[in-house]
């Protein structure tokens, strides 16, 4: 979406009927970027593909743009994968390519993240991925695919999850969002954007797919993105630092709080005063 809204592709007071032909006269196509890069577009709260709309991917399509509302946009902060799934089709049908081709091409390659990529995995590389859940209809541990439900029914690839990257590609962005590199497509603007709270009064605070840290404050600067899986990047423009975990809190159990204390003591050591870089 940086990249997009960088080029003047994509404003984020746009609403989604303006790009979306299958959002028109749908609650969705009053709902604006900006509403669901803040987890503000009051869209339902799971994803529930294969129940609700089948396998057929136009059909996944057509059923998540033209669902009823959950509630009223900007009303609440509320997480939800759709908003990321939604985000996808908008990037595809603004530049008319599939999403993990205008991945690699606006940003994995700009900034030689090499190892980058959807999945499922190549058999090479698949040794260098982290095992989460058992597969109950393999009896195997799923690894080099995307663990996420909704990614897999989709092929691997949509906005919710399915890329997969090492530490060393993510070094490559975390350091670009701290010092933006002239070759890239999305640089200090977006990240300037990204990086600030857009939620007003409502709890929990938002910028642009990042939050505050849990145990900081907006006035600490650090910023964080989760993933399921137990994987997270933190940033602070304040701090000149950042730090990625890329744990597995799936292999034995999805028991969050084990996974919530490693993550708040890690942040803590990495960004407390007098660590070293």
């Amino acid at each position: 979406i940086g990249v997009l809204w960088e080029a003047g592709r994509v404003s984020l007071d746009d609403r989604l009927d303006a790009h979306l032909a299958d959002t028109v006269g749908y609650p969705l196509g009053g709902v604006t970027v900006h509403n669901l890069l803040t987890h503000t577009a009051g869209v339902p709260l799971r994803s529930q593909l294969r129940a609700l709309y089948g396998a057929d991917p136009d059909a996944v399509r057509r059923g998540v743009l033209q669902e009823a509302a959950h509630r009223p946009a900007g009303e609440a902060v509320e997480y939800t994968d759709r908003a990321a799934l939604i985000l996808g089709y908008l990037i595809e049908e603004i530049s008319g390519q599939p999403l993990g081709a205008f991945a690699r091409s606006a940003v994995w390659d700009s900034l030689r993240m090499r190892a980058t990529g959807f999945g499922p995995m190549p058999a090479f590389a698949t040794s260098r991925c982290a095992p989460t859940e058992r597969d109950d209809t393999t009896g195997e541990h799923l690894r080099g695919v995307a663990h996420d439900f909704s990614a897999r029914l989709l092929g691997g690839v949509c906005g919710i999850a399915g890329a997969f990257a090492t530490a060393e590609d993510l070094g490559s962005f975390a350091t670009h969002l701290l010092a933006p590199s002239n070759g890239a497509r999305f640089g200090a603007k977006w990240v300037s954007e990204s990086l600030r709270i857009h939620t007003g009064d409502l709890v929990p605070a938002r910028g642009l797919f990042w939050h505050p840290a849990p145990g900081t404050e907006p006035a600490d600067d650090i910023w964080v993105h989760y993933g399921f899986t137990g994987t997270g990047l933190w940033i602070s423009p304040k701090h000149d630092r950042w730090a990625t975990l890329l744990t597995n809190k799936l292999y034995y159990t999805r028991d969050r709080e084990p996974i919530a204390e490693v993550r708040n003591a890690f942040r803590a050591l990495v960004f407390a005063d007098g660590a070293v870089a």
